[in-house]
């Protein structure tokens, strides 16, 4: 399943306006990954991480998160993806949805600056193995190159 979202997203890349491509994106990989039960990417914006593009049952809260803050903020200040096996026994998580129990945050780079990040939770426990980090990290320097 990685290798063909991967493909699709390059296609999406190449055809779409620059609107609906991240969106876009982001319906695809929710749509084929069931263990990612809400995904976002955020923006870098005056030291705050603004939600942009995202899909899940619903919204979050959590729409402006400042530089540091969660593990998002963390991800982002540190420029290295955080994996969190169990949200639950880690005080920086924000809680968004109580049915989240994992969450992986990737920052997006140009540079090696951070200019955002993808941001995924899953109801399920130990549920992001190397296979995601290696996927998602492809994804972002894809991103890259698109987030103006």
């Amino acid at each position: 399943m990685y290798d063909i979202t991967e493909k699709k997203i390059i296609q999406i890349l190449k055809k779409s306006e620059n609107q609906n491509k991240l969106q876009k994106i982001v319906d695809l990989i929710h749509k084929n990954f069931e263990k990612y039960n809400w995904i976002g990417i955020y923006f870098l914006r005056n030291n705050n991480l603004v939600l942009g593009p995202w899909r899940g049952d619903k919204p979050t809260e959590h729409k402006i998160i400042p530089l540091g803050k969660g593990i998002c903020g963390v991800a982002a200040k540190s420029g290295k993806t955080e994996i969190i096996s169990n949200v639950k026994d880690d005080d920086r998580y924000l809680s968004c949805f109580i049915e989240t129990k994992s969450e992986i945050v990737v920052p997006i780079k140009k540079n090696n600056i951070v200019i955002g990040e993808i941001d995924i939770d899953s109801n399920e426990k130990n549920v992001f193995n190397k296979k995601d980090l290696i996927f998602l990290e492809k994804i972002a320097d894809m991103l890259s190159k698109h987030i103006h």
